[in-house]
């Protein structure tokens, strides 16, 4: 039985396209989930986390049916429980297929996005549009919490390390922890990938020194966005045991779409979508 199953290294990451500007769904490039949860520990089937990666597309354009050029701002939020990711590039791909196709309203636009998105993460996924006559309400906002990042530390490895991350057992806290310092590479083309990340958790209070060297040891690892949140919430989860936990990251955007990946044990509900001054 042939295997079908798709691979960073075949998607349109790091090779020359020819970009189509005529409705291409067949652009988006889905890969599962579950070939780096393996390397995590993680059981597709009993996920220690609920989450979302929230997207946000800037380019977004289409005309109408007459002919005159529309855009708009979509925020895209795909289930952490889907089977598939989708890969950046394809995404970006898929949506400059719009550029030149006739749509009759922004509602059928939506609607499309919807559905071909929904079948290539393999469940429902959830579009929303904001018009020109919204954009002043769009939002700049800094995650909310401590931020760790003054501390001052010597750094000589930059590759994710569980094994330095510590929590104090005797001490039971509720408090959120930020960071401005994260920074990975792109799985397939070593490209970097920056980002800010907070963690909100009760349990053990986690020393801040090692979560800071364990976060900055993203700088050299290649990993997707969402792959990197489940390695750190998974990460924090074993080592500082915390009775519950939040990890969300918000990364600059990358031809035009930024990728926000949340993932908590905790029931809260995922963020409004409300981009930091670096995005």
């Amino acid at each position: 039985m042939a295997n079908n199953t798709k691979t960073p290294e075949q998607s349109p990451l790091g090779k020359t396209v020819q970009y189509q500007d005529q409705y291409a769904p067949e652009l988006l490039f889905p890969i599962p989930r579950q070939q780096k949860r393996d390397e995590i520990g993680v059981d597709g089937s009993a996920l220690p986390f609920a989450g979302v990666d929230i997207w946000t597309g800037y380019e977004l354009s289409w005309l109408n049916a007459r002919g005159k050029p529309q855009v708009a701002i979509a925020t895209f939020r795909i289930p952490a429980d889907t089977p598939n990711l989708i890969e950046s590039k394809s995404f970006k791909l898929y949506l400059n297929s719009f550029n030149q196709t006739r749509l009759d309203s922004m509602e059928q636009l939506q609607a499309q996005l919807a559905l071909d998105l929904s079948r290539a993460a393999g469940g429902a996924v959830a579009v929303s549009l904001a018009s020109p006559q919204d954009f002043a309400r769009e939002r700049i906002d800094e995650l909310a919490g401590e931020y760790i990042d003054d501390i001052d530390i010597d750094v000589c490895d930059y590759h994710p390390d569980p094994a330095r991350l510590s929590a104090d057992l005797s001490h039971i806290v509720s408090e959120t922890l930020c960071s401005n310092l994260l920074k990975s590479n792109c799985l397939v083309t070593g490209q970097p990938d920056w980002g800010s990340v907070q963690i909100h958790y009760i349990g053990p209070r986690i020393e801040r020194e090692s979560l800071l060297r364990y976060l900055i040891g993203f700088r050299q690892h290649n990993e997707f966005h969402e792959q990197c949140v489940e390695r750190i919430f998974t990460d924090v989860l074993r080592a500082c045991q915390p009775q519950q936990l939040t990890v969300y990251a918000r990364y600059t955007r990358r031809g035009g779409l930024d990728i926000n990946p949340f993932r908590s044990n905790s029931g809260e509900p995922a963020p409004a979508n409300v981009r930091t001054a670096r995005q």
